[in-house]
């Protein structure tokens, strides 16, 4: 299809709504190059934790493009206008340590420590409570778009639910035990 529209429609934006609709987290674990449309499935990411030597690019001004699949939110989210104006309108390679000082990425790791920590950082999200991730999930992303009294009526309904799910029961019940908690996602 000559349309590139539509080969968004029908291939990067399900992918996309469906990373951010997970109400569960989704890290990014970035071992290479991201870029184009893999760095904006890269931002789509709730956690992103990047090896030594990693880069991304918003390249799409390269080839007289405009960028896509999300990196239009996502890169004004991470870094603030200016900086995004700039990334998206030189395409420049953001090495994985300027990534992490920026707000691209979380981590970074070394190449020798690099499965070692994806593999604990994924059991240590499965061990916190992901309930209350996911209900934080989707009201930080409202939160991009709503006003100020909006965004606080949502985070007062997200109380709501997780203040009645037996992870907050459970949460309490540790802290007051001086035990490590053991959430189950309800």
């Amino acid at each position: 299809d000559p349309d590139l529209g539509n080969v968004l429609r029908a291939t990067y934006n399900p992918m996309i709504l469906a990373l951010r609709g997970l109400n569960k987290p989704v890290i990014g674990a970035i071992n290479g190059v991201a870029a184009g449309a893999g760095c904006s499935l890269a931002l789509a990411c709730d956690y992103l934790i990047a090896k030594e030597g990693a880069y991304f690019s918003e390249l799409f001004i390269q080839i007289g493009l405009a960028m896509d699949a999300g990196s239009t939110a996502f890169l004004m989210q991470s870094v603030g206008y200016h900086k995004a104006f700039e990334l998206a309108s030189t395409g420049n390679r953001v090495s994985a340590a300027e990534a992490k000082e920026i707000g691209f990425v979380a981590e970074v790791v070394a190449e020798d420590a690099w499965q070692g920590r994806v593999d604990a950082l994924a059991k240590e999200f499965s061990e916190r409570p992901t309930l209350a991730i996911g209900l934080m999930k989707q009201a930080l992303q409202k939160a991009q778009n709503q006003d100020l009294g909006d965004v606080l009526e949502s985070e007062a309904k997200g109380q709501s639910v997780a203040g009645r799910s037996a992870d907050f029961s459970e949460g309490v019940m540790s802290f007051m035990q001086k035990r490590a908690p053991k959430f189950t996602g309800k």
